[in-house]
């Protein structure tokens, strides 16, 4: 059998150069992960903090008429209602008259105001997030359904104005809150990880 050169082998002395392994890539995936770990928790840490200003400013503008969506002197704190207004405008869906009914009353108002104020504060401070998605989506839902994105007309015959029959910005806040939550948003940039921490919340997981 005859045995045939390697065709690249030359004669000489050749220097051994030692060859590269597998360990160089494979030590910059951990980083890899870490760092787009960290710009994931800082993104939902963001969209956190945003959706609590939109929910505290809603509070504070209502409950004070700052002069954006209240006018000044019609805040809560003059005797405004911060429903009234709301409620009795819904003129599509099957609970009109129900919201009609509740319109101004005074346990709507409170729970309203004070859903607005705790959601807002829970966002803000990262803690609490499961009962702020759960109150929220609760809220967002009787909102969807007092504007009835699904009508095209109005209970007086009059286009009702709405882009989509179903998803609106109701829903994606009440998405945002779920998902804030389940990816515990509140460990970055607020008091999520203390709060997990405490005793009664080791015991109840449901209020982290």
């Amino acid at each position: 059998m005859a045995v045939h050169d390697h065709p690249h082998r030359r004669p000489g002395w050749h220097v051994p150069f030692p060859r590269r392994t597998g360990t160089a890539p494979a030590s910059t995936g951990p980083t890899t992960a870490a760092a787009a770990a960290t710009t994931t928790a800082h993104v939902f840490a963001g969209l956190r903090l945003l959706t609590g200003f939109v929910f505290l400013w809603a509070f504070l503008d209502k409950a004070f008429g700052l002069g954006y969506a209240t006018p000044s002197g019609k805040g809560w704190i003059d005797g405004g209602s911060p429903t009234k207004g709301f409620l009795s405008g819904v003129a599509a869906g099957p609970m009109e008259s129900t919201f009609h009914d509740w319109a101004g009353a005074p346990w709507a108002d409170w729970l309203f105001m004070l859903g607005l104020l705790g959601i807002g504060l829970a966002l803000i401070a990262g803690i609490g997030l499961w009962p702020a998605a759960i109150a929220g989506t609760a809220m967002m839902a009787l909102m969807w359904i007092a504007e009835w994105p699904p009508a095209r007309h109005l209970s007086d015959g009059t286009p009702s104005m709405s882009t989509n029959p179903f998803a609106d910005y109701h829903l994606i806040y009440a998405v945002v809150l779920v998902a804030l939550a389940a990816a515990g948003a509140g460990a970055t940039w607020g008091l999520g990880g203390a709060w997990t921490r405490l005793p009664l919340v080791g015991r109840h997981p449901w209020l982290r």
